[in-house]
């Protein structure tokens, strides 16, 4: 096995990339993770994200744009078509974007601390 430099958390969590080297991507298309990183074969099936990233993500971007959305109504008065063609892309490109990232941080954490089936 090769000694890998250690990728700082922020990179991997930021690129999305391999918690052991820090090159291979671990996303298959938006959310699925990878099972094999295709740079240093870090076996990355025996992830568990669980439903951590979800619940962060609901709750709390649930409320900023629950708050956004009241000031913009009643700041603004816009037509109830307008808060859809606004509000319906932010969500979902912010709800998969922080999906994205809580999920790489999570995955991270666990090659880490060595708490799953993550081969070393």
């Amino acid at each position: 096995m090769a000694d890998w430099p250690r990728p700082s958390l922020a990179e991997v969590v930021l690129r999305g990339t391999c918690p052991r080297c820090g090159q291979g991507k671990i996303f298959r298309g938006l959310l699925g993770v990878v099972d094999h990183c295709p740079v240093c074969s870090l076996d990355l099936r025996g992830n568990d994200a669980g439903d951590g990233p979800a619940v962060f993500v609901i709750l709390g971007l649930g409320a900023i744009i629950m708050l956004l959305v009241f000031w913009v109504e009643f700041r603004f008065e816009p037509p109830w078509w307008l808060h859809v063609l606004l509000w319906v892309p932010i969500t979902f490109g912010l709800a998969v974007w922080m999906l994205r990232l809580l999920k790489t941080w999570l995955i991270a954490q666990q090659y880490e601390h060595r708490s799953t089936a993550l081969d070393e």
